[in-house]
């Protein structure tokens, strides 16, 4: 079952730069990881650094992805984020956390959704 939701996590991750580039993000890096956390993209959107969380589901029978990421997942995302930002030296720069979320449909499609500003750092 883990080996199926890593691919499943990684073709949501795959198709979800492919959707943000179609929009015009420039993807800066994939996969950061600290010792706090993981963030799936790092992308820019026009003056905007923005750290995206990738959720991808079987079905929304469980609610909707963007309702699933919690608390907890927030701060660490904060924290990861902020790491990045030092490691970079881009305190002064503009930011924002999205999230996509990415279902499966019929025949092989992909329904993928992007909430700008999903949550606010430290929320």
């Amino acid at each position: 079952m883990k080996v199926k939701k890593n691919i499943l996590g990684r073709k949501g991750e795959d198709l979800a730069v492919e959707f943000l580039i179609r929009r015009g993000y420039r993807i800066l890096e994939r996969n950061f990881r600290t010792s706090f956390g993981e963030i799936d993209i790092i992308a820019k959107d026009r003056h905007a650094i923005c750290f995206v969380e990738v959720r991808t589901r079987t079905s929304d029978g469980h609610g909707h992805p963007f309702e699933s990421i919690s608390k907890i997942k927030r701060i660490k995302l904060t924290r990861t984020a902020l790491s990045y930002l030092q490691s970079h030296d881009l305190f002064e720069a503009a930011t924002r956390f999205d999230v996509v979320a990415v279902i499966p449909e019929d025949q092989g499609r992909y329904k993928i959704e992007v909430m700008k500003n999903a949550f606010e750092a430290g929320e």
